[in-house]
């Protein structure tokens, strides 16, 4: 499938991209078969996240939300399935509200239940979008496409229509009330940065006080990686209170609960403290800043470094390490790999880039969407649940898929930032920088010694010297600096006029003025770090992809993903070749998407596996609750549900009351209360 990637700083659209599987390229022309309605909807969704603000949090719900409506409007038709929010269904199950919806044709009446319900989430969730313009007109083009009349908004009547637009209501009315403060814009209550912001634009890191939390950024002109400016220069942190947001599978055994400032702070699945400068942990710290910056010294596409991205050379790793030596054969067809031996540097570009955002800036959790509709597009794949049992029809599969890769990317959403919130830990732009400003702590005798300085590397993090500044030596650009410390890392935005025709290269740079491999419009995301957002979605969505096709690995044993020399890379111009991005299993993406961002100067290794590790528990555990909706055994499962302190729910404890048990009222369910376990 080709993919426009656009330059939307400049507004020139440039950049392609094309996602091949098992060889076959896929082309955005309109396919022979007919897309089901869901998968249709999910495109339009996916859609609108692109001309959105870059939220990784607020999609993750949306994707989830919207799959939810479309998942209950399939299945209030269904005989095993159980709905996950709407209490009713057709035939009468004994769990729900007696009777529901019927209908002749039940996959017309599907199909419309299913289009009405995400047509009204849709545009209720991007009615204030700043691609509001371009993604409305585009649900509303759906729905005309199909035949369906926009202005049929009944939800007490058991027409397919009212089914859908009751869906909806419900699915709009559960968000309102999940603590996520949606009727607020998510603005944060409590949450306030303890450090004051970083200016990038100047030397150094002068004003940070608190090197283990987080730190703002203070920018002329600041734009989301989506291409949306962002107005006062940078947005307030995203989503630390996030932690407390109603999830899917995540239980009382998951959870700790931490207090600071007045506010409780629910983190899932705790993985503990990261490394901190001033503790028992900081040789941890820095080693795990000084290798981003060694990095960065990779990012180059001159220096004659080669590498085999192929899974015959890279991928089967063990869970949470770098271990793994590739692959002797392809293990679906048993035939070895082709290696692809390509500039080491245009590798680490590509990675940086591609796993940022997306192919088209969808987001991390739309990212797993796109993967999973590639998988589902790949010729010759039988669309078995677990690769066994009957073949599902393109609907059956889609809004399966669509709903368990939903919650499971909703709850890696609310188990990273629930950690992201409690934590507050630092980014490498602002550790890198105040340690380097401190000095270097090798060598007590040398000059700029600080015992919490960095530690010198050579050939990468150096002391400029006389010497080193002498005309001929490496440091020679930087006489008039000496005492301070060097880097040789990628050099940053300043070295490109223009990303069409310049790259910046790496070389020996003040540490002062070192940058991330990002735009000098956007530099880091703007929340914390620990854990890494990317490692726990693309673990969590690996995992769920495996189980619910039967397979850890991609259709044929290979996923493919071609960057055309000089089209693909945005920050600068490159790849100097074609380069193709090549999984084995889901595992294997899953953990190139932690990597990368290391080589973009985005996280340390000590934000990468705690992430891969939290989102290894949570694909199995969104699964296996998926599952059991899928066979109508649910309710066992959410025994266990609660609301924690305060007057908060979850959707598990709403769902629990249908046996009549508990005497709750839909529509009130934000005060309901019950005991753990």
């Amino acid at each position: 499938m080709f993919f426009e990637r656009s330059n939307r700083v400049t507004g020139i659209f440039r950049k392609s991209c094309v996602l091949v599987i098992a060889g076959l390229v896929f082309a955005s022309a309109p396919q022979a078969r007919a897309e089901s309605v869901a998968r249709q909807w999910n495109e339009v969704m996916l859609e609108a996240i692109r001309n959105d603000f870059a939220r990784p949090t607020m999609h993750a719900r949306n994707l989830f939300h919207t799959s939810m409506a479309m998942y209950d409007a399939w299945a209030v038709y269904g005989e095993n399935e159980l709905p996950y929010l709407t209490n009713e269904m057709h035939p009468p199950n004994p769990l729900l509200v007696p009777g529901g919806p019927t209908a002749i044709n039940v996959q017309a009446a599907r199909e419309e239940a299913i289009s009405y319900a995400a047509y009204r989430v849709l545009s209720w969730r991007f009615a204030n979008s700043p691609g509001a313009g371009i993604s409305l007109p585009l649900f509303d083009g759906l729905m005309d496409s199909l035949g369906y009349d926009r202005d049929i908004t009944t939800t007490g009547l058991n027409t397919p229509a009212s089914v859908g637009n009751r869906i909806a209501q419900n699915v709009i009315n559960f968000g309102l009330a999940d603590n996520s403060n949606e009727v607020n814009d998510f603005v944060n209550q409590f949450y306030f940065p303890v450090n004051s912001p970083l200016l990038p634009d100047l030397p150094g890191n002068p004003n940070l006080f608190f090197p283990n939390r987080w730190q703002p950024l203070s920018l002329q002109f600041f734009i989301d990686q989506s291409g949306n400016p962002i107005p006062f220069g940078y947005p307030e942190a995203l989503s630390p209170e996030w932690g407390q947001v109603s999830a899917f599978a995540l239980k009382p055994s998951d959870l700790t609960i931490y207090n600071r400032d007045g506010f409780d702070y629910w983190v899932y699945h705790d993985p503990g403290p990261p490394p901190m400068l001033g503790t028992a942990t900081e040789a941890a710290y820095k080693a795990g800043f000084e290798q981003v910056v060694e990095w960065s010294g990779l990012l180059v596409d001159t220096n004659g470094a080669t590498i085999d991205v192929s899974p015959a050379s890279r991928g089967n790793n063990t869970l949470g390490t770098n271990d793994g030596s590739g692959y002797a054969l392809n293990p679906v067809t048993g035939q070895p790999y082709a290696p692809q031996v390509v500039p080491a540097g245009d590798y680490y570009r590509i990675l940086a880039e591609f796993w940022a955002d997306g192919p088209d800036s969808e987001t991390p959790p739309g990212t797993w969407y796109v993967l999973a509709n590639y998988v589902s597009d790949a010729p010759g794949l039988q669309k078995r649940f677990q690769g066994q049992g009957p073949v599902l029809d393109d609907l059956q599969w889609d809004v399966k898929l669509y709903f368990a890769l939903g919650a499971t990317m909703h709850d890696s959403a609310v188990a990273a930032w629930g950690v992201k919130g409690w934590y507050d830990y630092i980014r490498p732009v602002s550790a890198i920088r105040y340690m380097c400003d401190l000095g270097q702590c090798s060598d007590p005798q040398a000059a700029s010694y600080h015992p919490q300085g960095i530690n010198l590397k050579p050939g990468a993090i150096e002391l400029v010297t006389l010497n080193t500044t002498t005309v001929g030596e490496r440091h020679e650009h930087l006489a008039g600096n000496e005492g301070k410390i060097a880097v040789k890392a990628w050099r940053g935005p300043d070295y490109i006029a223009n990303p069409d025709t310049d790259t910046a290269g790496v070389g020996w740079i003040l540490a002062e003025n070192w940058w991330p491999y990002q735009r000098p419009s956007f530099v880091t995301p703007p929340f914390p770090g620990y854990v890494s957002g990317h490692s726990t979605f693309s673990r969590a969505g690996a995992e769920l992809m495996a189980r619910f096709t039967g397979s850890p690995y991609f259709p044929g044993g290979l996923g493919e993903f071609l960057c055309p020399q000089n089209e693909y890379l945005v920050f600068e111009d490159g790849p100097s070749v074609d380069v193709t991005l090549q999984w084995a299993s889901y595992y294997d993406a899953s953990d190139e998407c932690s990597l990368s961002r290391i080589y973009g100067g985005i996280h340390p290794p000590a934000d990468d596996v705690p992430g891969r590790l939290m989102g290894a528990v949570i694909g199995g555990d969104s699964f296996k609750l998926a599952e059991d909706y899928f066979e109508g055994t649910a309710f066992e499962a959410v025994k266990d549900c609660f609301t924690g302190p305060g007057e908060k729910t979850t959707g598990e404890c709403v769902r629990a009351d249908r046996d009549g048990d508990l005497d709750v009222d839909l529509e009130d369910y934000s005060a309901l209360m019950l005991a753990n376990e």
